[in-house]
């Protein structure tokens, strides 16, 4: 199916309204799995040309994907990853969550940017980032597009090695996503250390509800994230 690729217009438009100088796109992988860090991407690209093929990781097959990833980690000027694990998703909530996962991806960068593309229409980041939300961002910037597919291969990349002690799950082909083998293990085994248990899908299975997380108002605070890494991988 025929895509406009992407562009760098976004990234003109900070850089003559605002001044900005260093631009990065934002990207996150892993909001809506059942098991697994939420991982976000950061990627400084410059207004270089981009690769041939550059769009959305969601609209590229696996091979292509990954191959574009691997040529991206050295064509970008710079960029970092940053994980939110399961833990801190229950105890913070997503949104929170994002945020946590995007300063750490932010913050691991060689050079502060001074404006952020973030994918989406919802700022999750917020001050004291200068963020420009885009709307299907991962298709229409460059550098957003770039941190979509680095972050989608390495989750997928981290959720497969997961799934070598757990291989009913599946993790291999879902990355922790709901599917039928999936749903089939949990019904069985029930959750791994990995899974998220303060999320819905354990409220269709009465044998492992009492696992289940709720999360205390005062869960909404965001810890301090210097000298924390995140899900470790």
């Amino acid at each position: 199916m025929p895509y406009e690729p992407p562009t760098h217009t976004v990234e003109r438009s900070l850089r003559a309204t605002t001044g900005a100088k260093i631009v990065a796109g934002v990207d996150e992988v892993g909001r809506g799995a059942w098991a697994g860090p939420v991982t976000v991407c950061a990627a400084i690209t410059g207004l270089r040309r981009p690769p041939q093929g550059l769009t959305d990781s969601k609209l590229l097959t696996v091979k292509r994907r990954t191959a574009l990833a691997e040529t991206l980690r050295t064509w970008v000027t710079s960029h970092a990853l940053g994980h939110a694990s399961p833990e801190e998703i229950d105890e913070l909530g997503m949104t929170a969550a994002l945020r946590l996962a995007a300063v750490r991806a932010l913050e691991a960068l060689p050079v502060r940017p001074d404006a952020v593309i973030l994918d989406g229409k919802h700022d999750y980041l917020g001050s004291p980032w200068q963020v420009r939300t885009v709307i299907k961002g991962d298709q229409s910037c460059v550098a957003v597009a770039a941190a979509s597919v680095i972050a989608k291969v390495q989750r997928d990349k981290m959720m497969a090695e997961l799934g070598i002690d757990h291989a009913d799950f599946g993790f291999a082909d879902n990355a922790g996503y709901p599917s039928p083998v999936h749903r089939a293990a949990l019904d069985v085994r029930g959750p791994t250390p990995y899974h998220r248990l303060s999320w819905a899908y354990l409220d269709a299975l009465p044998q492992w509800r009492h696992l289940k997380k709720v999360r205390s108002l005062t869960g909404a605070r965001v810890p301090e994230i210097e000298g924390q890494l995140g899900f470790d991988f």
